[in-house]
């Protein structure tokens, strides 16, 4: 696992609610009261250049047929379960955006409700570990009707490189989430190039996971975020027409796994 990360400088990136406590009094002699701008926006990370796209079409026209297929390979989704096992509690409230008609929770842990989000509905009621699932574009209208403090996690799955209006969608998930509650942000190399938005499109590796840690530190609140890496073997193909490739989907190996996860005012210790 790495941290503290530095913020990288791009042209793409800006350098430049009070909470409903659903804690019990051991908690909360343990954490102070939050400041009134908790929850807010702080800074933007995108300029306006780094919320474009190529494909300028509305998303809900692009996905508005299902793809039924996976977009990334086994042994990221491996990790990724193996995540949610070691970070999502059973009987709790997830909060699964952006998803599809896959699920990454483990099979045999069982949550109080899942509630699922995308675009496309005919895929999400595939999903075998939905309750119920909402349509909507995030990039028109970041505000959920669920109450304030309704959802012990969020998770967001190899969609975080299309979201215009990040700092909004980090902020609602803060109001989301319960005290404690956490958020994590999973990613790989590939993508929709014509659908990523240009910050994403133009970033390395490095970049991309430095932008997430961003949009967690633009939202007042939030814990110091934490990445989890999993990198394929340093002797696959590295050529051009290999990355290339392997940005498009085209060419099997090793997915790179890329977590950066946070909580809503502090880490909670979990029992063993």
């Amino acid at each position: 696992m790495q941290t503290n990360l530095q913020l990288i400088s791009s042209p793409h990136v800006r350098t430049s609610i009070k909470i409903v406590s659903t804690l019990n009094e051991s908690h909360q002699s343990n954490h102070q009261q939050q400041p009134l701008s908790s929850g807010k926006i702080k800074r933007l990370v995108l300029t306006q250049e780094g919320r474009t796209k190529l494909n300028i079409y509305p998303d809900r026209d692009f996905y508005s047929y299902p793809r039924f297929v996976t977009h990334v390979d086994d042994g990221f989704i491996s990790t990724l379960t193996n995540l949610y096992r070691e970070r999502l509690r059973p009987d709790t409230e997830v909060l699964d955006l952006m998803s599809s008609w896959v699920s990454h929770l483990p099979s045999d842990v069982k949550y109080k409700r899942v509630v699922g989000h995308g675009l496309n509905a005919q895929e999400l009621s595939m999903n075998p570990r939905l309750d119920f699932f909402v349509v909507k574009d995030l990039n028109q209208d970041q505000r959920f009707e669920f109450e304030s403090c309704s959802f012990d996690a969020v998770l967001c799955t190899v969609s975080v490189q299309y979201l215009q209006q990040p700092e909004k969608v980090f902020e609602e998930v803060f109001r989301l989430l319960k005290p404690g509650g956490v958020f994590i942000v999973s990613f790989s190399n590939r993508m929709f190039y014509e659908k990523a938005i240009s910050a994403w499109r133009e970033g390395s590796a490095y970049s991309r996971v430095q932008l997430v840690v961003q949009y967690f530190q633009s939202v007042e609140g939030f814990t110091e975020a934490e990445v989890v890496r999993n990198l394929p073997n340093a002797q696959e193909n590295k050529s051009p027409i290999g990355w290339i490739l392997r940005l498009f989907g085209l060419l099997s190996g090793s997915d790179p796994f890329y977590a950066v996860i946070a909580y809503r005012n502090f880490k909670p210790i979990l029992d063993d």
